[in-house]
């Protein structure tokens, strides 16, 4: 909680510079292929990540119809130069529409994680996520709502609130958005991980000090509803043609510090706050014309 002030600071200098943005101009009213090409410094989930950094690479195809309804794939590949390979491959498909005032989206992920993988969400095998904003003039507020599905245990439920604003630029070919998240919900993900990889086997390596730890972990709030992030985040995008370039700063404020047991011990987390990034460029093309 010592971070909050500073937190709050930042936030509150953050919405009056938005006052100087513009509305937004609809531009793009066609159907089109995006293609993109993104570095991940870190694999960041609900303010968590392994003590050991996973930087990604992620190439992605998606296609995005006038209609609102989109499809979507791609993969991550690990850039650790000793464990270089494809750690995750994602299928999305989803509806997402945008009007004066209020925008919404619905989609659904499928995630095919490497089996070496020490991600923090390796145990997820997809999730259905649900977004409805509306913009106050002054910011925009979003409410999400999420499940998501382990290998094997329940399934976790999340809900979040975003405050953005974005600024532009250039002929609003510079946006600016500075963005303040809560989110907050169960950890049977977190057990997973840590039952897999934090304190029980890596993922293909054996755990030879005690073979059995794995059957044994649990964390006491697995199923209570708790904040368990918050974030700040200041995506930067430039526009020039039909690419777009972008660069994201993240700093994450971990909430709700695990209590975790074992046949042996009893652990409290100690959650440290994370910055991390990711930045890239895509390309579109279109494909079909609003008349």
């Amino acid at each position: 909680m010592k971070n909050l002030p500073l937190l709050f600071y930042l936030l509150l200098v953050a919405l009056p510079i938005s006052l100087m943005g513009q509305n937004l101009k609809n531009k793009d009213k066609n159907s089109y292929v995006l293609f993109s090409l993104n570095y991940e410094s870190d694999a960041v989930f609900m303010g968590r990540n392994d003590s050991v950094r996973a930087p990604y690479l992620v190439p992605s195809l998606g296609f995005y119809d006038r209609s609102g309804f989109f499809a979507d794939a791609s993969l991550s590949y690990l850039t650790k130069s000793e464990e270089s390979r494809i750690d995750l491959f994602l299928l999305t498909a989803g509806y997402q529409f945008n009007s004066k005032k209020l925008s919404g989206l619905l989609s659904g992920t499928k995630y095919f994680f490497s089996k070496d993988s020490y991600s923090i969400q390796s145990e997820i095998e997809g999730d259905l996520t649900a977004t409805l904003g509306y913009d106050l003039s002054l910011f925009k507020i979003s409410l999400t709502a999420s499940s998501y599905f382990s290998s094997n245990s329940s399934t976790d439920f999340f809900g979040g609130i975003q405050l953005d604003k974005s600024i532009y630029a250039l002929d609003d070919n510079f946006e600016i958005t500075p963005t303040f998240n809560i989110f907050g919900g169960s950890q049977y993900f977190y057990q997973e991980y840590y039952t897999y990889n934090r304190l029980g086997n890596r993922k293909g390596k054996s755990n030879l000090q005690n073979p059995s730890i794995n059957n044994s972990i649990a964390i006491k709030e697995v199923n209570q509803f708790n904040v368990l992030n918050l974030e700040i985040s200041l995506p930067i995008q430039f526009q020039s043609n039909s690419f777009l370039f972008s660069i994201t700063p993240h700093w994450a404020f971990p909430h709700s510090n695990a209590t975790i047991t074992t046949n042996e011990i009893i652990l409290k987390e100690d959650l440290k706050n994370i910055f991390y990034w990711s930045g890239g460029i895509s390309y579109w093309l279109n494909t079909k014309k609003r008349k």
